[in-house]
């Protein structure tokens, strides 16, 4: 069967794994036909051919690796497959599009799909580095490690350029996430490689011209790890008519202020003898150690048992970093100091011609570079430039314990398969690590405050605990009152999800996806969770879209206005006085369910709102300039539900109470012409929908009086009592 590595262009150099290596690593191949058992795992270094030579190991016969190529070769001195260059580009382009996407798993993810982050650590990604750093003469090369996986169909290409390591394992932890939404490719550039900066540049900027005559329309994600940050944006300011989307991890830039450019001359008068030494100096500078260890510990455990757990996994770590010797020699390490220096200054002198969308990464804790002044810097000096920061995390983030790669690149809107983002067709499902994370760990206070109840209506009006009044078969609009800052959507999300296993599609406001308001100390927050987990912001054409998906729609008529409502307005619907979404809900047949929810009152207290704040000399000039700044969803609208000011309120929390949804009769579209045909009668099913709406309001706060454990304490005691129940019960229905 002819072959080819399934991530190397053929017009590159080629990769070799040595032959002691073979059982410890293995990269991806698959066949440049069509024809079955094209896939495969692992290869020999005795049978690879790519950039038209053949490199064999005492074998005498070689097989034909694409049938667009040579044909079978029998000496061990081969020639060019193909003398002409530029005819094996046309000819593998043509052959690369016939088979793009074949193998590829379909369009759509399960939610709470395995992305297998914290399943790999640093201790994986060190002994993978010792099978790879074994000598083997050959220059830079790409690869796919196999746990990537094939990716989803029409995925654009990621190209990963290490740090000063330069293994190309810097993505160990991220690999299967990435996988799955990303053609993967990671840059090795051998121990004893030395290719100058340009050469490296030029090794990339082949690549990317490549990829990019293989699919124009797609972007192109570039990873630069440190070092590699410098080698990214060199490439990207030397193409900016491609599409790029580059994305630096506290990039070298910096590197002529940073604590280790002292130490060339030292290092390079240190004896061999003592280069054993230089890992574990470097080791507290480098990252860390604590991040690194927690990557894989269990977050549920016992306090104590979490602190033997993470003795244990430190204790072993450390007796892994003599790999790093290995990794970087000493001569080795001289080299990549001075390649750094040379990166740093020619990516700083061509910032100005970066036309690439640009997504930093910045480690408070960087103790090597200093990397948080650098991206404020960076941030000015770039047209383009978004900035996540990570003020407990060390210089090798990606591999600490944090949040992973993908999971950032979702919550920054900069995921897509085009030229532009579409947040319905490039949407990428919350994995369970990501819901773990919402829902259990930075969730875990909001869980335990709210004690959530969710009740539903069945068709014949009678209300149930749970959600079996509510239709698992989409389209489904479920529509009901905004919370105080939303406060309810963590619950109510989380909740719907876990219990039917469905993830609600949310309308939001366009502020939350702008970025306007974003500094280089702008942390992964809230607002990047709400992408994460499936918010699209309000627009015609993206409801459209997610109807058409048959998706289950979070629709919150009252917008911003509701949800940074007033004193004295807790529980009040402040709809638009005409219908909006009647009519395309009716289009696509979907089924409406009104909801009600109340608890806000009992976790937080409204202290100070738009008009206390414009009453305060001394902020009113900076909270109106937030809200005329901020994009405007309802210019034409009438009545108080335009007045939608955009501002953050005084709060003060609250002895926490209990939060109640209510999910009312389902209301079905299917076949209802009249409501299509004349606009009175979808007003009407309107106002209908808004009654329903209040009228559950109504309902739980009556009802809620009577909850014996609606109080956080009362909870807490019933759970010490009865720890083997699930849920906390609450009033008679």
């Amino acid at each position: 069967m002819a072959s080819l590595v399934k991530t190397f262009p053929v017009s590159l150099p080629f990769l070799r794994i040595p032959e002691s290596s073979k059982h410890h690593f293995q990269v991806k191949v698959r066949s440049l036909d069509s024809g079955a058992n094209s896939t495969s795992t692992g290869f020999s270094s005795d049978s690879v051919v790519v950039n038209g030579r053949s490199f064999t190991r005492g074998k005498d016969e070689v097989e034909s690796l694409f049938d667009g190529g040579a044909v079978e070769q029998k000496e061990k001195s081969v020639a060019p497959l193909v003398d002409d260059e530029n005819e094996r580009f046309m000819r593998l382009s043509s052959v690369r599009e016939k088979n793009r996407g074949k193998g590829a798993i379909s369009e759509d993810m399960d939610v709470l799909w395995d992305d297998g982050y914290g399943t790999k650590t640093v201790k994986d990604y060190l002994i993978a580095s010792k099978d790879m750093i074994r000598p083997d003469g050959g220059p830079p090369r790409w690869f796919c490690p196999v746990e990537c996986g094939e990716p989803l169909k029409d995925s654009p290409i990621l190209l990963f350029l290490p740090g000063t390591d330069g293994v190309g394992l810097g993505l160990t932890l991220h690999h299967k996430a990435l996988g799955k939404v990303f053609e993967v490719r990671c840059l090795h550039i051998p121990v004893y490689d030395r290719t100058p900066f340009q050469g490296l540049v030029k090794f990339v900027e082949d690549t990317l011209k490549f990829e990019h005559a293989s699919s124009p329309n797609k972007p192109i994600y570039l990873v630069g790890d440190s070092f590699g940050g410098c080698l990214a944006l060199a490439v990207a300011a030397r193409n900016p008519q491609i599409d790029l989307v580059v994305v630096l991890v506290n990039p070298a830039t910096s590197f002529t202020r940073s604590q280790i450019q002292p130490l060339l001359p030292v290092l390079e008068a240190m004896p061999n003898e003592f280069h054993s030494l230089v890992p574990y100096l470097l080791s507290g500078i480098m990252g860390n150690p604590l991040k690194m260890a927690m990557v894989d510990l269990e977050d549920r455990l016992p306090p104590r048992a979490k602190i033997e757990q993470l003795s244990g996994k430190l204790t072993s770590l450390l007796g892994y970093l003599s790999v790093l010797s290995e990794i970087i020699p000493k001569e080795t390490l001289v080299w990549k100091l001075k390649l750094i220096q040379t990166g740093s200054s020619y990516a700083n002198s061509r910032l100005h011609a970066v036309k690439a969308e640009v997504l930093l990464f910045a480690s408070g804790q960087d103790s090597m570079l200093p990397s948080k002044n650098e991206a404020q810097r960076l941030k000015k000096g770039l047209q383009n430039c978004q900035v996540r920061y990570f003020k407990d995390n060390g210089h090798t983030l990606l591999l600490e314990e944090g949040l992973s790669l993908l999971t950032i690149i979702k919550g920054v809107g900069k995921y897509r398969r085009s030229r532009k983002v579409d947040f319905v067709r490039d949407y990428v499902p919350p994995s369970k690590s990501e819901f773990e994370r919402v829902f259990f760990k930075d969730g875990r206070f909001m869980q335990a405050a709210t004690g959530t109840v969710m009740l539903s209506t069945l068709q014949d009006g009678s209300i149930v605990k749970g959600l079996a009044g509510v239709p698992t078969q989409g389209p489904v609009l479920l529509v009901g009152y905004h919370m105080l800052m939303g406060i309810e959507l963590q619950s109510l999300v989380g909740e719907y999800l876990k219990q039917k296993n469905i993830l609600l599609r949310g309308i939001a406001h366009p502020a939350i996806f702008g970025g306007r308001f974003e500094s280089s100390s702008s942390e992964f927050n809230f607002q990047d969770w709400i992408k994460v987990m499936g918010g699209v912001p309000v627009a015609a054409s993206n409801f459209f879209k997610l109807l058409s998906s048959k998706s289950h729609v979070l629709l919150y008529p009252g917008g911003a206005r509701e949800a940074l409502h007033y004193k004295g307005e807790a529980h009040k619907l402040i709809w638009p006085e005409q219908q909006e979404f009647v009519r395309m809900a009716a289009k696509f047949g979907a089924t409406i369910v009104p909801f009600g929810g109340v608890g806000e009152d009992d976790l937080v207290e409204l202290v100070l709102d738009y008009k206390d704040l414009m009453n305060i000399p001394i902020l009113n000039n900076y909270v109106r300039d937030i809200a005329h700044s901020g994009p405007r969803v309802r210019d034409e609208a009438k009545g108080e539900v335009a007045n939608q000011q955009l501002f953050v309120p005084g709060l003060l929390p609250k002895v926490p109470g209990r939060m109640y949804f209510l999910f009312g009769k389902p209301i079905e579209t299917t076949g209802r012409e009249d409501i299509l045909r004349n606009r009175e009668e979808a007003q009407q099913l309107y106002l209908q929908i808004k009654s329903d709406v209040q009228a559950n309001i109504d309902y739980l706060l009556k009802k809620r009086e009577k909850d014996p454990y609606r109080s956080v304490f009362d909870r807490m005691v019933f759970r010490a009592l009865y720890p083997s129940l699930q849920e906390v019960p609450t009033f008679d229905l």
